[in-house]
């Protein structure tokens, strides 16, 4: 295994993943998780009304953010109706109430047992008696995990697990997962489903509180006007206190703290924003080799890992790097699209959770996420200057980082904002290691679907996730951008 950097604030260390991790055991919940499922729910008839609401016994939900992990069930042998004429039965829940939550996955016990077959879900809004049509879930999400042979991947509380569905805010669920039948990619009989498969519920929690406004430069005296006299002038110029509390500062946690600590240079401690700057102060404040022409594109801003209210409590404590950066892999969420910029934030928090909780990873996979109106947030916490190691693109994590498009891109258009600020995020990043964007480079396959572990691959700079894995992702209509992205990156660095 190549070696890599595991740190905490304070503390550097050169080592190959040495540290455990602290990732919550199969045997039990990790914290902010409920597993005993509330009370299933009657399907409803054709034409008849919403089934009775039965919330009794359902815990207390988490004021940050919480998950419901609820074991799937055998189902029925599906009907015309349901499914299909000549369906494979498979497993499922029938019509439930449930705490509310905005995510939904499936998850289950071995990372390396691949799920081969549909899972669809249909969702009702909160408060309502609107169930949603059915949808898909995708369900190959493998190819976005650490790389295998890596302390993260090998810690044993890794699992398999269904990319996770955006539904925005619910209260009831249905699902249904239905086995391959028999015929596709040679088999001779029904693929079976992988063992232990749950149904995980993910409520972001609230958004963060906004900080204090931040303060005014006072403005100049001004002379009195003819008539007022001098006192009253003088308390025109300098009124009495205000009479509102002072706002202090926020006192950050330790898990908080370290996350900040890292962008030090860039932000406030506690900051919720990175600046950005002009092509001008990014070369200035860049460490460019001496000699060297500064191809670098200007800083964008970045919204914090705070900023998204991540809760520091759920990650590994311990940041992992590597050497430099190489290249940038692009994603798509998988998400779905049916979000509003707003609701970005507590888009990224589901996901956060279900990839550490649910999905067993020391932090969020990606090191950087935009959504569709062009924001770009922190992703993965260890320093957005830095080489931070992720689980993005299985195989090719080692030396490179990755930069998640919410949302589903491969029958839509991606918006020309999200586009822009790949480039734009990839300009600045790309140039901070002394990268081109429209060049190519030579990594070293970790294995995967595509290539085995150890082979050389030259790939662009910026690529797609499926040049390192065979996968849909980032979505043919985001792929097609690409080319775009890696010109508009490099003019933006000058060359």
């Amino acid at each position: 295994m190549r070696a890599l950097l595991v740190t905490s604030v304070g503390v550097t260390c050169a080592a190959a993943l040495i540290l455990p991790l602290a990732t919550p055991a199969l045997a039990a919940p990790p914290p902010h998780t409920v597993s005993a499922g509330p009370p299933p729910l009657s399907p409803e008839s054709p034409g008849a009304g919403p089934p009775a609401v039965r919330t009794a016994g359902l815990p207390a939900a988490d004021s940050a953010g919480s998950t419901q992990s609820l074991p799937l069930e055998p189902l029925a042998a599906p009907s015309d109706r349901v499914a299909g004429a000549g369906a494979a039965a498979g497993q499922g829940l029938e019509r439930r109430t449930a705490r509310p939550f905005s995510l939904v996955g499936v998850v289950w016990d071995d990372a390396k047992a691949e799920l081969h077959g549909t899972v669809q879900v249909r969702t009702r809004a909160t408060g309502s008696a609107d169930w949603s049509d059915w949808q898909d879930v995708e369900t190959h999400n493998a190819e976005h995990a650490a790389d295998l042979g890596s302390d993260e991947r090998s810690s044993g509380g890794v699992r398999g697990a269904t990319a996770p569905l955006w539904v925005g805010d619910s209260d009831g669920v249905e699902v249904r997962v239905r086995p391959e039948p028999a015929g596709p990619r040679g088999r001779s009989a029904t693929a079976p489903l992988p063992e232990g498969m749950r149904l995980e519920l993910v409520d972001p929690g609230p958004d963060p509180a906004p900080g204090p406004a931040a303060e005014t430069a006072p403005e100049p005296a001004r002379a009195a006007p003819a008539g007022r006299s001098a006192a009253a002038a003088a308390f025109a110029v300098n009124p009495a206190p205000p009479t509102t509390p002072v706002v202090l500062p926020e006192v950050l946690t330790a898990e908080s703290e370290a996350a900040s600590a890292v962008n030090a240079e860039l932000a406030p401690l506690g900051a919720t924003f990175i600046p950005a700057l002009t092509k001008g102060q990014t070369e200035e404040a860049a460490t460019i080799a001496a000699g060297a022409k500064p191809y670098i594109g200007p800083r964008p801003g970045i919204i914090t890992r705070k900023g998204w209210g991540a809760d520091e409590r759920l990650r590994e404590r311990q940041f992992a790097y590597t050497k430099t950066v190489k290249a940038a892999f692009v994603h798509h969420s998988a998400t779905g699209n049916n979000y509003t910029c707003k609701q970005a934030p507590s888009v990224l928090r589901s996901i956060y959770r279900y990839h550490v909780q649910s999905s067993g990873w020391r932090d969020f996979g990606y090191n950087f996420a935009v959504d569709k109106c062009g924001n770009i947030y922190e992703g993965r916490a260890g320093g957005v200057t830095k080489a931070v190691l992720g689980a993005h693109t299985l195989g090719f994590n080692t030396n490179t980082m990755g930069i998640a498009v919410l949302g589903s891109y491969s029958s839509t258009n991606p918006p020309a904002a999200a586009v822009t600020a790949v480039s734009k995020l990839t300009a600045w990043k790309l140039g901070l290691f002394g990268r081109n964007p429209k060049g190519k480079v030579t990594l070293t396959s970790g294995g995967s679907n595509k290539y085995k572990a150890g082979a050389k691959v030259r790939m662009n700079v910026i690529s797609g996730h499926r040049d390192g894995f065979a996968t849909e992702c980032p979505g043919a209509r985001l792929y097609k951008k690409l080319g775009t992205a890696r010109t508009t990156s490099a003019k933006l660095q000058g060359r």
